[in-house]
């Protein structure tokens, strides 16, 4: 990670609930997280490997993550 450029590095995998990576989640240098999803878009998540903290979950807001596609994002 080069943090004079702000770059990022990869600290969790995204599981999706076939059990296939659908992305990561990305410590910037900053100290913040954000996800950034594989070439097929935003997925529902079932897990993250490895866990998180659940300060670092509400973040990046795991349980919107997990209800992609139900109709239940608020």
């Amino acid at each position: 990670m080069d943090h004079d450029k702000g770059e990022g590095v990869a600290i969790a995998n995204l599981i999706g609930t076939d059990g296939c990576a659908v992305g990561w989640v990305y410590r910037w240098g900053t100290g913040t997280h954000a996800v950034m999803w594989d070439v097929f878009g935003p997925k529902p998540v079932s897990e993250i490997r490895p866990d998180l903290t659940e300060e670092q979950k509400q973040e990046i807001d795991f349980d919107g993550l997990t209800r992609i596609g139900s109709g239940d994002i608020k």
